[in-house]
């Protein structure tokens, strides 16, 4: 997860995007979209028993964007993918480093993140 939150967030600064930049360049949004689409699927993965020790990661809401940009591309909400992207990745992301550093976490498969 942390690899493609890594890569969301060096395709927004190669391409200095902003919102407006985003919504009209295909390529980026693809490319931003497909990351969305494999942290979905590496959620899917997590044990239920790890996804309740921390419920308070959207995981059902993870998998649904990930249900959204797999299934209805040409019906994903912008904003909310972008807003997604902004705010929720990089929550995402230091949620995995910190269980990724800690050595009590029982991850179910580290290298999910």
């Amino acid at each position: 997860m942390i690899q493609y939150a890594d890569e969301i967030a060096l395709t927004i600064e190669r391409y200095n995007l902003d919102f407006e930049k985003f919504k009209e360049d295909f390529v980026v949004k693809n490319a931003i979209a497909m990351c969305i689409l494999q942290i979905g699927e590496l959620v899917g993965k997590l044990s239920d028993d790890f996804k309740k020790r921390h419920s308070t990661m959207p995981w059902k809401e993870i998998k649904a964007m990930r249900n959204v940009a797999a299934h209805n591309y040409g019906e994903i909400d912008l904003e909310i993918l972008w807003e997604t992207v902004i705010n929720d990745v990089p929550a995402l992301k230091d949620f995995c480093r910190r269980k990724d550093n800690d050595s009590t976490a029982q991850i179910p498969c580290k290298s999910i993140f």
